[in-house]
């Protein structure tokens, strides 16, 4: 009994170390193949440092350095890395000929952007003009015989007269005896009527070419039928206003005597007038017939009269630059006057929408026209662009921007203060399409020398100084500089223009300074960055120039 217990304890310990055996020899297994697997994958591996390409301006200034270098401000140079400069290979076209500014100095220049858009290019035309008369509503009244007023119905200038009413009386004796030859005919004709048909057909003729002469003498039909009732001649003969009207001009005086042809009134209906407006010579070719206007006159400021432009006129004013153009419009109550000043309003515009961007983000240099494309945080891409129409605010762009890409609207010249923008610009030669090279990225160029200077054209000028005045409403400065060596001047004292009202913040005179300037126009030098030194310069006292010295061959510049 006591064996056969033994036997089975014996057995029983060896299957429990048989089966820890095996247990521990697959978990060593499964050990040794998750170290395998963690040595195999990269996500386990120890972080890849990035490679180093060199260390560029903190102010995005064409300026890069090899080693880590600071600035004439003070500022440490930032590291770029391999896959963040845009202009490394891989990185996609765009990257060469960008302009780099800082956050903060996008936040202080006041840059803003607005995306390119489809738009209607509505534009409204202002243009001066006068009320005149419509030349078709005037009329003049003459006599075709000589004679003499004997009695005048209107006598003034300026009174309104209707149709048919009667102007004056005259008096001539060739018209009395003309109607005495018609009422003799007419007797002949009536006392011939036993005679031969011969005998009536001359008296007839007789008759009717005095009635001819009389009619060709405007007589009018009344006139006439009571001549040939009566069968006596009158004595004068009254002379109708032909419209209604005002009497615009009037020579007729009582007793004078007329000639054939003579201008004895002018009457002039304004119940339409028309305005002649002079528009300028750029706007003339948007300007078409049947387009509508709105008139204002002095007399009646806040309200307007509204017409259509029925004529171009095909002659043009030397002396304005201008063409005129013609609105008619209707004169009810007579309210706008000849000679009257008018102001034209002229809606004219593209009927389908076109891609446009303000006016505003075009930079013209007379020879090419520049806007900043925003192309990611504190990076801009200068594009040429071809402009079309234009409108209030807006231009047409025809090619160099894509529809929804943002463009700088405010502080265009201010990036360029501060920026390397003629540089870039510089670069646009090889762009093509919607301003990308025409070729793929391109290799980065090798980083600048540290010992290397950088192009006072592409960075600006740097000098030191004292603060001789600071006037803030104006947004100048006067300071009392050292030598500028890039634009080899002397020591002075010249005014500059602040580019930001925010530079000239916590300045007083006398206060030593470190600053960066640039020529933003021949003869506009303008601060862009000021900093206090803390230490005076040693800068000689200096009177103000007319004009400091300037290199040969480097145009001058006159102090302001």
């Amino acid at each position: 009994m006591k064996t056969a217990t033994t036997v089975l304890m014996i057995a029983a310990i060896g299957a429990v170390g048989a089966g820890s055996y095996w247990l521990g020899t697959q978990t060593r297994s499964a050990a040794l193949s998750s170290a395998e697997a963690s040595q195999g994958s990269p996500s386990a591996a120890v972080p890849k440092q990035r490679k180093l390409l060199y260390y560029r301006n903190p102010m995005g200034l064409a300026d890069t350095s090899p080693v880590p270098k600071k600035d004439p401000m003070g500022m440490d140079y930032i590291p770029v890395y391999e896959g963040e400069d845009e202009a490394s290979p891989g990185a996609g076209a765009g990257g060469a000929g960008q302009v780099r500014i800082s956050t903060e100095k996008i936040q202080k220049l006041g840059v803003r952007t607005e995306p390119a858009g489809m738009r209607l290019l509505g534009k409204t035309i202002r243009a001066a003009g006068r009320i005149e008369p419509d030349e078709r509503r005037t009329f003049a009244v003459t006599a075709k015989f000589e004679g003499y007023v004997e009695r005048l119905h209107v006598s003034a200038t300026g009174q309104p007269v209707a149709k048919g009413q009667p102007l004056f009386e005259a008096y001539s004796p060739e018209l009395v005896s003309a109607q005495r030859e018609y009422t003799i005919a007419m007797q002949g004709l009536e006392a011939m009527k036993e005679a031969g048909t011969e005998a009536q057909a001359g008296m007839r003729q007789l008759a009717d070419s005095s009635l001819a002469r009389l009619r060709n003498w405007d007589l009018s039909a009344p006139q006439v039928a009571a001549l040939m009732r009566s069968g006596l001649p009158q004595r004068t003969i009254s002379f109708p206003s032909p419209v209604t009207g005002i009497v615009s001009e009037k020579k007729a005086l009582q007793g004078m005597r007329f000639m054939p042809g003579e201008l004895l009134y002018q009457i002039t209906d304004l119940s339409a007038v028309w305005v002649i407006a002079d528009v300028p010579e750029q706007d003339i070719a948007l300007v078409k017939t049947g387009a509508k206007a709105r008139v204002t006159t002095t007399a009646y400021p806040t309200e307007g009269f509204e017409g259509r432009v029925t004529y171009v006129y095909p002659t043009l004013k030397a002396e304005t630059r201008s063409i005129p153009v013609r609105v008619e419009l209707g004169n009810p109550g007579q309210r706008l006057k000849p000679a009257m000043f008018a102001q034209v309003e002229l809606g004219v515009g593209g009927k389908s929408p076109v891609l446009a961007v303000p006016d505003s983000a075009v930079i013209d240099s007379g020879t090419r026209r520049i806007v900043l494309v925003q192309v990611g945080e504190g990076r801009f891409e200068p594009r040429e662009v071809e402009l079309g129409a234009r409108a209030d605010n807006y231009v047409e762009v025809l090619k160099g921007v894509r529809d929804g890409e943002p463009v700088v609207v405010a502080a265009n010249f201010l990036i360029d203060a501060e920026s390397n923008l003629k540089a870039a610009v510089g670069g646009l030669g090889g762009h093509a399409g919607h301003g990308s090279p025409a070729t793929g990225g391109s290799a980065p160029a090798a980083p600048a020398q540290p010992d290397k200077p950088v192009p006072a054209a592409a960075i600006g000028h740097k000098a030191e100084g004292t603060i001789d005045s600071v006037d803030t409403k104006k947004g100048t400065l006067s300071l009392n500089h050292g030598p500028v060596v890039t634009l080899k001047w002397p020591a002075m004292t010249m005014e500059f223009k602040a580019a930001n009202a925010s530079l000239l913040s916590g300045l007083k005179p006398g206060q030593a300074v470190r600053f960066e300037f640039v020529e933003r126009q021949p003869g506009d030098f303008v601060v862009t960055s000021i900093a206090s030194t803390g230490t005076v310069p040693n800068v000689a006292p200096q009177a103000k120039p007319a004009t400091p010295a300037a290199s040969a061959g480097q145009s001058t510049h006159s102090g302001h």
